[in-house]
């Protein structure tokens, strides 16, 4: 009986066994799925502890931003511009006029560096040297392609319009063909991509945190004010529910009561 109980266990435990690499293969597969790898051009050699290659850090700070810097080299003159854009998938999208230098540049197939950055709140230190800012903040290189096809482009510019303002696209008018020609929209996949995040209070040197100097964080979160209306708005259109909704992520830091704001 022992025998068989014994021999009956192996088998049983080997399973188990099994089952439990499977699972932490399976999971390290998802977490290498889940990251961008980094390359020698998007290791963060500064401070490395803030940085990030997750895809669900990356794809929260880009959600959440409205403006983009676009950077790129036209005729040996360095360029960094503004910009709006939006995310889909893998992918970021830009667009602009067509008769847009940048755009121009940037569909020959130029090499292009997009940033993005959150203030998500002012670090003040006891000293001068320790004061900073909590941040998130994402760069991207690569290189854009022109997006030629009708309806890829016209859910580009979807895109664009939901990110500033989810559930706008189904009031509003959809771009007419004219309008379709005057734009230029550019696709860059997210390939080569890391983010760098600070958050937390400021790091002061031993000897200083006895000096009678407030320190701490002021959150800086996104609040949106009453709606302003257009001065040739047809009467008795109401503000959209949306609107009355909206809600912009402020980040990992808690945003302050008014008690707490008080206090400090």
């Amino acid at each position: 009986m022992l025998s068989e109980r014994g021999n009956g266990l192996g088998p049983e435990r080997g399973q188990d066994l099994g089952a439990c690499r499977g699972g932490r293969q399976e999971s390290e597969e998802r977490r290498i799925m889940n990251t961008f790898t980094p390359t020698a051009r998007t290791q963060v050699k500064r401070l490395p502890k803030r940085a990030a290659y997750d895809r669900d850090t990356v794809f929260k700070i880009l959600d959440e931003a409205f403006v983009c810097h676009v950077g790129f080299v036209a005729d040996g003159q360095p360029f960094v511009i503004p910009t709006n854009f939006g995310r889909s998938g893998e992918t970021i999208y830009l667009h602009g006029s067509a008769a847009s230098r940048m755009l121009r540049t940037l569909s020959e197939g130029v090499p292009v560096c997009v940033t993005v950055t959150l203030a998500d709140g002012l670090v003040l230190a006891r000293s001068a040297f320790h004061h900073s800012v909590n941040y998130r903040s994402v760069v991207v290189l690569g290189t854009a392609r022109l997006v030629d096809d009708p309806s890829e482009k016209m859910e580009a510019l979807r895109l664009f319009t939901e990110h500033i303002m989810k559930g706008r696209w189904e009031e509003i008018r959809w771009p007419t063909e004219q309008e379709l020609k005057a734009t230029t929209v550019l696709a860059l996949p997210l390939e080569e991509v890391s983010a760098k995040v600070r958050t937390g209070g400021p790091i002061d040197d031993e000897e200083d945190y006895s000096l009678p100097v407030w320190a701490g964080v002021l959150p800086l979160p996104v609040v949106p004010a009453v709606p302003i209306a257009d001065a040739r708005l047809k009467a008795g259109t109401a503000v959209p529910q949306y609107m009355k909704a909206y809600r912009r992520g402020s980040g990992p830091q808690e945003q302050p009561s008014q008690m707490k704001l008080e206090q400090i």
